[in-house]
């Protein structure tokens, strides 16, 4: 059954020229079904670099392309966002926290509305800070909950706040889990995943230029968002679960743990190690990939 993208606008019905103004792309100069229309999976992730190195990945690991290929930014008309493409796995940026991720949403879910693409599957990747996890644990989301550990997304729209829910699918989280035990390379768990506003007091941190709390307060904190189900801390999941529930789009979030925030909140590990760390969920999500492709 084809599923294709549902938009929450009908102002666009009424718009001649849709320009998606942060990715340098627009409905009048640029043929969206031809250029998008075979995508099934979309993979968004904070840094352009690493979304590069993710489609490289892919496309070796598709047999679509050597690992020396370059692959042109598709948004090379702006520096905001980056955007790759190889078959039909797309691979996007989205900077960091919830305002630039939001931004690049809006446009990437009316990039595959306009291109027509149905049956999407939508994985963001990323880094994030444990909690009660060894360092590289690979956190699947069950539910993103914000800084009071309630499952929902709250937005200011026209002066009032809107409530959203930020459940994301649950047999896909499954799927991947069952894909981790299948590769077997490092410890992964299926958890809920506490999105915040800021890196550092908002995160319950000690070394940023403002804290006004204690280290006990702070350890009592963490512990408290453990007990309530919370395995990793990052500043994304909750709009990113939101907006795809609206959009009705298959969403997961995959997080590596580059530290145990129960331990300290300084990443103090080397550089080759973070970047070993950094690849985890593009190979799971990878796998992922493959499997429903049924190349493994």
């Amino acid at each position: 059954r084809e599923n294709f993208i549902q938009l929450c606008n009908p102002h666009l019905e009424k718009m001649k020229e849709d320009i998606l103004y942060h990715f340098a792309l627009g409905t009048g100069t640029h043929d969206f079904p031809a250029l998008f229309g075979d995508v099934k999976f979309v993979c968004v992730g904070g840094s352009p670099s690493r979304m590069k190195a993710f489609i490289a990945y892919m496309a070796e690991e598709l047999g679509l392309g050597s690992p020396a290929r370059d692959h042109p930014n598709i948004c090379a008309g702006t520096d905001r966002y980056a955007m790759y493409k190889v078959g039909p796995v797309l691979s996007v940026s989205h900077g960091m926290g919830i305002p630039s991720i939001s931004i690049m949403l809006h446009e990437l879910i009316k990039l595959l509305y306009h291109a027509k693409c149905s049956n999407i599957t939508i994985i963001r990747i990323g880094t994030s800070g444990g909690i009660g996890l060894e360092p590289g644990s690979v956190v699947i989301t069950r539910q993103s909950v914000d800084a009071t550990f309630k499952p929902q997304f709250e937005q200011v729209v026209l002066g009032k706040t809107v409530v959203r829910s930020t459940n994301l699918d649950e047999e896909l989280a499954k799927e991947l889990m069952q894909c981790s035990k299948e590769i077997n390379q490092f410890n992964t768990v299926i958890g809920n995943t506490m999105c915040t506003l800021d890196f550092y007091e908002g995160q319950g941190r000690l070394d940023g230029a403002i804290c006004l709390y204690s280290e006990e307060e702070k350890l009592r904190y963490l512990k408290e968002a453990y007990d309530s189900g919370v395995r990793n801390i990052e500043m994304e999941s909750s709009v990113f679960a939101a907006m795809c529930n609206l959009s009705g789009v298959k969403a997961a979030v995959v997080c590596v743990t580059l530290l145990n925030r129960l331990e300290g909140d300084q990443i103090s590990s080397s550089h080759d190690v973070l970047v070993e760390y950094q690849q985890r969920p593009q190979k799971l999500v990878g796998y992922f990939i493959k499997k429903s492709l049924g190349k493994v």
